[in-house]
């Protein structure tokens, strides 16, 4: 085969289809651009290649997400070197440098995880036979305990803003577990009133700004759900508030489906609830939570009523067991100690 620079470069397999496969991943990767020259590709221009061999196959936000710290961490810091004399020094530089400007050790391990990836790739490709960022060292991040509501945290919640427009969207995060993209992108024709169940089939994600509805985050996030009677009756309530609200906006209307809607049937943005959602908890003496907590929220209150693991992983739509094991551990050894505790009084008759 004949590489642009006018060399040539030969294939060798134990079988012709073993060549012939061979020379047509070359040839792929010449239109792509990719100098098949291990020794010429530098960092920079193999990232370059790899964001567009990987768009069409990840979520649009997460490529958005790739690109930008290939373009303001690993290019800047890597892109010079030549992808096959690349190793785990360049990478630790990065890492530090990335830390002495002082961002988090989130940061820094997420773009060492985006590079351990495209490396991965151009092992696959025989472009490298070790990969620099797998050897680098991590950042040490820890992480702060999960603390969830209460039961008696969530009622007082759940009382305080019944009559907020975010009532609704607050109560049914608790009772189903989804994540705020999953409730933002939840349509009416995701939602059966009549058998009490919700199934989730796409997150409203904004990319570039622009509203989108993308897949669930894995196969194990595409799920039915079935509601208890008091989410459901929450989901009454927005019914009919959407529907008075609609008879308000008229013409400015505008019908998206969705089940949570700005009061002009618009996709709900995200800042917004955040800011909304931190004024009712302090309105109510709660203390400060994520939204995204009441997504432990759910698990915990399901804890609490002996729900097994497994039965916790197929309510939030986690891919592993594993996830849903490490995350909330140590509420399963609170809840057992409380077990345990109640156990000791029962027998010592307090």
């Amino acid at each position: 085969m004949s590489l642009p620079d006018g060399r040539r470069k030969s294939f060798y397999g134990k079988t012709r289809k073993a060549v012939q496969d061979q020379l047509r991943e070359a040839q792929r990767k010449v239109e792509s651009g990719i100098d098949l020259s291990k020794d010429r590709i530098t960092v920079r221009q193999y990232l370059e290649h790899w964001l567009k061999d990987i768009e069409p196959n990840v979520r649009p936000s997460t490529h958005t997400s790739y690109s930008s710290y290939c373009r303001n961490h690993l290019i800047p810091s890597l892109g010079s070197i030549r992808l096959s004399e690349l190793k785990a020094p360049h990478v630790n530089t990065m890492l530090r440098e990335m830390a002495e400007k002082g961002l988090a050790p989130r940061t820094r391990n997420y773009a060492r995880s985006i590079l351990r990836k495209a490396l991965n790739d151009a092992i696959d490709a025989d472009l490298l036979s070790s990969n620099a960022a797998e050897k680098a060292r991590p950042a040490r991040q820890s992480t702060a305990p999960i603390e969830p509501l209460t039961p008696e945290q969530v009622q007082i919640l759940l009382r305080h803003t019944r009559d907020h427009w975010l009532g609704p969207l607050i109560h049914t995060a608790i009772g189903t577990g989804l994540r705020q993209g999953e409730l933002f992108g939840l349509r009416w024709d995701d939602v059966d009133l009549e058998n009490a169940t919700i199934t989730v089939r796409f997150a409203l994600q904004r990319i570039n700004r622009v509203p989108t509805f993308v897949p669930p985050k894995t196969e194990k996030s595409r799920r039915t759900i079935a509601l208890d009677p008091t989410t459901l009756a929450a989901l009454k309530r927005q019914r009919i508030r959407q529907l008075e609200a609609r008879m308000v906006a008229g013409e400015k209307w505008q019908d998206w489906n969705l089940v949570f809607t700005s009061t002009i049937g618009t996709p709900l943005d995200q800042s917004n609830v955040t800011r909304q959602f931190q004024r009712l908890l302090r309105e109510a003496g709660l203390p400060r939570q994520r939204f995204h907590d009441l997504r432990h929220c759910a698990a915990s209150l399901l804890l609490s009523q002996g729900a097994e693991l497994r039965t916790i992983q197929e309510f939030l739509g986690h891919s592993q067991i594993s996830l849903t094991a490490n995350t909330y551990t140590h509420l399963s050894e609170k809840l057992r100690r409380d077990t345990a505790q109640r156990m000791g009084e029962a027998l010592s008759g307090t």
